[in-house]
């Protein structure tokens, strides 16, 4: 049973101190340089350069925040923060945390954009700073690997079969489908700056003579194929509708008889008042990307049947739709995907 909010959690709500005192922490590197040993605030202030006092007061609060430990005077890293946020593990997040910094300005506007309904970006972040692209992009990597293997195994792929995977990133998708189905053969679509990225893990994956590389915008270059699979995954909420029903459309010519579209993204309720963390996201969208915004399943699986897809279904609730193109044989594709239970989640 649901109940109100207290001030307290009102408040808390209000509040974007910790968020700000987390992100500057990251974009100064604190956790890094206190790698394999502790510093009192003064030292560590020398070594990087920082106002002693306004650094003391910065890693004070993150030891409240339980990211550092302090002792006898020395601060500290905590297990999560060796973990996640010092720039030499191989699970550092700061890449994705410096992302949320840079658009910072742009929720700043968010009052503006909520009067105006004019977005204060023309252009993602990705193509405006290519090199911070590809930081990030390693990142989602790392944290899509398991919904990436969870994809793989819901799967029920037979043949010699060709998937494009549209927007692909680095191919985590892609990697993780061709380790699984040994005869499938998979093309990445995607900007070239984000190929160039991309090229390196197929490689260190072995996988150069499965897995091509196909650079353009998937909204204005040729696509290539036939297909027997399209795969969209966290693609939709970058675009409108109509840009939307159009790359549904495209999909559709590009596919083969009895071909499929798999479509994965986030997925509002058909209320759209949950779930919570998507609700927030789209206003997240609404203000960091020029048109963006986020659907319901409904929604999409609407523009699938209107492109001529058929037997469209929603089978992991919430988070992916898929539709078959009628025409050709039924060698594994007319089913395609096992059904999730109602638990199932972004995998």
């Amino acid at each position: 049973m649901s109940r109100d909010l207290s001030l307290a959690e009102i408040f808390q709500m209000g509040y974007y101190w910790e968020t700000k005192i987390l992100l500057t922490a990251v974009k100064l590197d604190i956790f890094s340089a206190l790698d394999g040993h502790g510093d009192s605030p003064a030292g560590l202030a020398r070594r990087l350069s920082l106002d002693e006092r306004a650094l003391t007061l910065l890693v004070n609060a993150l030891v409240a925040m339980r990211v550092l430990t302090k002792r006898e005077g020395l601060v500290a890293n905590t297990g999560v923060a060796r973990k996640h946020l010092v720039n030499t593990s191989p699970d550092y997040v700061g890449h994705l945390l410096a992302l949320h910094d840079s658009e910072w300005a742009n929720w700043g506007k968010l009052e503006e954009t909520v009067r105006t309904g004019v977005a204060p970006v023309r252009r993602h972040v990705f193509e405006n700073d290519p090199a911070m692209g590809a930081n990030v992009l390693a990142v989602l990597d790392r944290v899509g690997r398991g919904s990436g293997m969870s994809l793989a195994k819901s799967l029920r792929l037979n043949g010699r079969e060709h998937m494009v995977d549209v927007g692909g990133g680095v191919g985590t998708n892609a990697i993780a489908l061709c380790r699984a189905y040994p005869h499938l053969k998979a093309t990445v679509f995607d900007l070239p700056q984000t190929l160039r990225v991309t090229e390196r893990y197929v490689r260190d994956a072995g996988l150069e003579d499965r897995i091509a590389l196909r650079p353009g915008n998937f909204h204005t270059d040729a696509w290539g194929g036939p297909y027997d699979l399209a795969l969209l995954s966290d693609v939709l909420h970058y675009q409108n509708r109509r840009a939307n029903a159009r790359l549904v459309r495209n999909a559709f010519a590009h596919v083969t008889g009895a071909g499929r579209l798999l479509i994965k993204d986030r997925f509002l309720d058909p209320d759209r008042t949950s779930p919570a963390w998507t609700t927030a996201f789209a206003v997240h969208i609404l203000v960091n990307t020029e048109q963006g915004e986020c659907f319901t399943t409904g929604e999409v699986m609407e523009w699938m049947t209107q492109a001529g897809f058929e037997s469209v279904t929603e089978f992991a609730p919430g988070a992916m739709v898929q539709g078959i193109k009628p025409g050709g044989g039924t060698d594994g594709l007319e089913s395609g995907l096992r059904r999730h239970d109602k638990g199932g989640g972004h995998g």
